[in-house]
């Protein structure tokens, strides 16, 4: 949930399954069209991952931060926007809003934690799939193969650095927010 971006924080529920599981679908169904040039693969791959992405990710989000729902947009996007800059929002009537949000990104990267072991468990295997692509898959395996195996390095090497920023940011707000 940390990997949401914060304007998927500021939507209500609808607008978060939308965002992400179109965002989910069309992903996938890019991947499976690189792969196969199947076009009613792509198809399948965006209608049922983005709707599996899209119903499970705003109850996700709504179970970190159930009061989310409850300001209005422009205020969502202020407490979103304070809380990822490490600052305080303008109206003071927002602090306890940007406190929930900040827990919420701390819960989340609490979860986070155990996924760890398994995203390196995964790159491993993605690395391996992609050499063997390489000598005897087809030219669209191997592309997707590597694409696949860099996002996977990317997210062991770029994520820690940028979850660590994001939470101390979201730290700096909380703590500016006590009394």
């Amino acid at each position: 949930m940390l990997l949401v971006p914060g304007g998927l924080w500021q939507r209500g529920p609808v607008g978060r399954g939308v965002g992400a599981g179109l965002a989910a679908g069309v992903f996938s169904g890019a991947f499976v069209l690189v792969e196969s040039w199947a076009r009613a693969g792509a198809v399948a791959a965006l209608v049922v991952l983005g709707l599996v992405q899209g119903i499970r990710v705003p109850r996700r989000m709504n179970g970190l931060r159930p009061e989310a729902g409850k300001p209005s947009r422009a205020d969502r996007a202020a407490v979103v926007r304070a809380t990822r800059r490490g600052e305080l929002p303008a109206d003071p009537g927002l602090i306890p809003s940007v406190l929930a949000y900040a827990g919420a990104l701390w819960r989340a990267a609490e979860e986070d934690r155990l996924r760890r072991r398994a995203v390196l468990a995964v790159t491993l295997l993605a690395l391996a799939l992609a050499g063997y692509d390489t000598l005897a898959g087809t030219t669209g395996e191997t592309i997707s193969s590597w694409l696949v195996a860099a996002l996977c390095l990317a997210d062991l090497v770029w994520w820690p650095r940028s979850r660590s920023r994001l939470l101390d940011r979201a730290g700096r707000a909380a703590a500016s927010a006590r009394p």
